[in-house]
């Protein structure tokens, strides 16, 4: 029994989640198309982001407009991987998600704030900001799902990392004040990302928009039964891969039995042993694989 057990211990891994360089080169033929509008804001004084403004980015103009621009490319290309089920097992598998950048609006000033009751700093004011773009044109008549702002935190503006309107309500990582946003008639999405970090970030808003959508929809089948708890991880969540110990434990190289790659609403799957190097022990590695899975 003994050499039943480290024969399987010793066994081989699956390839590990691997982000490639370029995009995909085809997409499922029923991909699900999802046209997004970028809108950056950068305070300036002179050529350089203005520190007074954002409290921590002072970089020049260019380096920041090139920083989000790449970004965005890679924040793409991770969110298309990701939808790819299975796609570290197999490699003809192809994206059900196809995300389409139609415009990049750019504003040379400080985001627009206003006083929100709660909040130590002044609250992003999102209402005007859609106001300002006109974003009735770019949801109703572009067909617009996704709006990602790029902006800043720094701890002088506060923000909501994902916010959403429409006529079902907001379902997303904020406090779903259904005020913040115009309501149109059909639903959009809004992430604001921060230029001061970087690519997994920015993924890591869409991580916990999927969260919050999911747990919306069924929590006790999400939270739960998906998720797991604390000490018994089954698939984890943005914070928390299967072996996690507390959060932002994405590089833990402890092994456990997770049975995430073959996750049964009504059962436990069939387990194997993993730790991080199944997602490469960084974080974006561990949000595309999550939600490959």
């Amino acid at each position: 029994m003994l050499d039943a057990l480290r024969h399987l211990l010793s066994r081989p891994q699956p390839p590990s989640t691997t982000i490639p360089s370029s995009s995909p080169p085809a997409y499922h033929p029923a991909a699900f198309i999802i046209p997004v509008l970028v809108v950056s804001y950068f305070p300036v004084r002179g050529q350089r982001i203005d520190a007074a403004v954002t409290g921590d980015v002072n970089a020049p103009l260019d380096v920041i407009r090139e920083h989000t621009r790449r970004t965005t490319t890679e924040v793409v290309r991770a969110l298309e991987i990701g939808s790819t089920y299975h796609g570290y097992r197999y490699p003809a598998a192809k994206p059900s998600l196809r995300y389409q950048v139609l415009e990049t609006l750019e504003f040379l000033e400080p985001l627009p704030t206003w006083r929100k009751r709660g909040h130590r700093v002044p609250m992003t004011d999102y209402n005007a900001i859609m106001d300002r773009i006109n974003i009735r044109h770019w949801v109703m008549e572009r067909g617009v799902k996704e709006v990602w702002l790029w902006g800043y935190h720094g701890g002088v503006i506060d923000l909501w990392e994902s916010n959403m309107a429409g006529p079902f309500g907001d379902v997303s990582n904020s406090d779903r004040d259904t005020t913040d946003l115009p309501v149109l008639e059909r639903t959009y999405t809004v992430y604001h990302y921060n230029y001061q970090r970087g690519t997994s970030e920015a993924v890591e808003d869409h991580m916990h928009q999927i969260e919050a959508v999911l747990r919306d929809v069924n929590s006790a089948l999400f939270w739960d039964t998906f998720v797991g708890r604390p000490g018994a991880w089954r698939c984890g969540w943005a914070h928390c891969p299967p072996n996690a110990t507390h959060d932002y434990d994405w590089a833990n190289r402890r092994y456990v039995w997770s049975d995430i790659e073959d996750w049964q609403p009504d059962r436990i799957g069939r387990r194997q042993r993993i730790n991080c190097t199944r997602w490469n022990c960084d974080s974006l590695g561990w949000f595309v694989y999550w939600m490959q899975n």
